[in-house]
């Protein structure tokens, strides 16, 4: 934490210390949305007809290169390279080149997920997403390529308080690529630079734990400034998130990896669970963040739920929401959205019972787009939280607010609370009983639409509505039976 904290404090000096850290956004937009498995085009699409329009910063895309094919397409193929070509069931490189320029043309950023630390588990020959071939239990990709001498020993993790085993040895039986061969590191810095060239402003880095650090600060540092031709100024570097599940009892350290880029805090996703869904009572988060062993704000990515958590793998266990626990999951993430805690990402799923099922796909395996409905929602197996109206204008409530600190914290000492984001917003919360009582909103005095019950429109409010007298008192209504248990009022949903 010291090495990140004096790097972030030479931010106005060098600039090179802010680089992966910062998440390349438009300024007024924030967010990360994870489109899990949803196609090049349609996100491009999503990017022009939504995602701009509702303040959405970036959009997380699932792995772009080449898979295996696995019979019945679990999800976790995308997470089985066969090469760095970008050819998956999502689209080709024209259609992720194509995708790219369009997010960027509307100020939605694209951030890869890569998956560096390994290739396919053992299953003999391989056919990939692109036609390419691969011998898997002889460890040969002639599509990258890669042979036997560039993975590390035949090892498998047994032992998460083994440094050493957790970064040298196989996860789950994959194929272990060893990164500190110059043969290695060349193709993988090559392929995240021809991704930096296409126009991504950054990476999310798979199993980072399981990579020794000096060899990804190698990588890192060997990769291209973004490219100024998608609207980024010169001398920008790409943002790093990266996966490291640490709850404080392996032998592997979030702290290891603060110097290179954010860390995906894990903790923050499974202790958001746990209050929300009545396990802690909501006044103890009057000093959530750091106050609850997280790691630095300017250090952590966080999240509610991700793909891995939400299906019961990863940290977390029975206490992450999904959208399986609508109310409350709706709760946790405008929590988390209104809190100024972390940068913050929000999960967009297809509908699941069986944990390994893949996306939506028709009779030839093909990816089934998401319908839209009317009311903005989705069709066709996919959930789309982040259309859901309490999330996306939540995002807006997120903008609103930006630079703000969090103030004129109110609770009742047991399951409601309330606080002020500076003179911009204000946010109540109850997970059991009613709110009824005036409160200081902290904001100008005006008519203010709710909108977590409802949008603007047109002048006038669609859901209810919050009368703001001088001084900013309110009289806040926030019943126990109501659909949602939050209601928020920003300078935006002013009337």
């Amino acid at each position: 934490m010291i090495v990140n904290q004096l790097c972030l404090g030479f931010l106005t000096l060098f600039g090179l210390c802010q680089a992966q850290w910062h998440e390349n956004m438009w300024n007024n937009r924030n967010t990360i949305v994870h489109l899990f498995e949803w196609k090049w085009n349609d996100i491009a699409d999503e990017c022009e007809r939504f995602l701009q329009h509702k303040g959405y910063g970036g959009v997380q895309v699932s792995p772009v290169s080449e898979n295996a094919i696995i019979g019945h397409r679990p999800w976790w193929e995308r997470y089985q390279p066969v090469s760095y070509i970008i050819a998956t069931r999502s689209g080709n490189e024209a259609e992720f080149s194509s995708m790219v320029r369009r997010c960027n043309n509307v100020g939605v950023r694209i951030y890869v997920d890569m998956v560096i630390n390994h290739m396919t588990g053992n299953m003999g020959t391989v056919t990939g997403t692109g036609g390419s071939i691969a011998y898997s239990d002889i460890k040969s990709y002639p599509a990258v390529p890669y042979n036997a001498s560039h993975f590390n020993s035949g090892c498998s993790i047994e032992n998460y308080n083994d440094p050493y085993q957790v970064r040298n040895c196989a996860l789950v039986g994959l194929r272990d690529l060893h990164q500190g061969s110059d043969h290695v590191r060349e193709r993988i810095i090559n392929f995240m630079n021809h991704l930096i060239d296409l126009g991504v402003a950054g990476f999310r880095i798979d199993a980072a734990k399981h990579m020794w650090p000096g060899d990804l600060q190698y990588i890192f540092g060997q990769l291209k400034d973004l490219n100024t031709s998608h609207g980024y100024s010169a001398g920008r570097r790409p943002f790093i998130f990266q996966e490291v599940i640490d709850l404080g009892n392996e032998g592997v350290s979030f702290k290891e990896y603060l110097h290179l880029g954010r860390i995906t805090e894990f903790k923050h996703s499974q202790k958001i669970g746990e209050v929300f869904r009545g396990l802690h009572q909501l006044t103890y988060l009057s000093n959530w963040g750091e106050g609850w062993d997280f790691m630095a704000s300017l250090s952590a990515l966080v999240f509610v739920d991700n793909h891995d958590n939400q299906r019961g793998h990863g940290a977390g266990g029975d206490k992450i929401l999904t959208y399986k626990q609508s109310k409350q999951y709706k709760m946790a993430v405008a929590f988390m959205l209104a809190h100024p805690y972390g940068s913050t990402r929000v999960m967009s799923s297809f509908a699941f019972t069986d944990s390994e099922i893949g996306p939506p796909q028709d009779s030839n395996q093909n990816i089934i787009s998401p319908g839209i409905n009317a009311d903005d929602t989705c069709s066709n197996g996919w959930v789309c939280e982040h259309r859901w109206r309490q999330i996306y204008n939540m995002v807006g409530f997120r903008n609103a607010v930006r630079g703000t600190g969090l103030n004129d914290w109110w609770s009742n000492g047991s399951q409601q609370i309330a606080f002020c984001r500076g003179g911009s917003g204000f946010v109540a919360f109850t997970n059991g009983g009613t709110i009824s009582r005036t409160m200081q909103t902290c904001l100008p005095a005006g008519t203010y639409c709710d909108v977590i019950s409802g949008n603007l429109i047109n002048g006038r409010c669609t859901g209810k509505t919050v009368t703001v007298a001088v001084f900013g008192w309110a009289h806040i209504q926030l019943a126990d039976n109501e659909q949602d248990g939050v209601l928020a009022i920003h300078i935006n949903a002013r009337v």
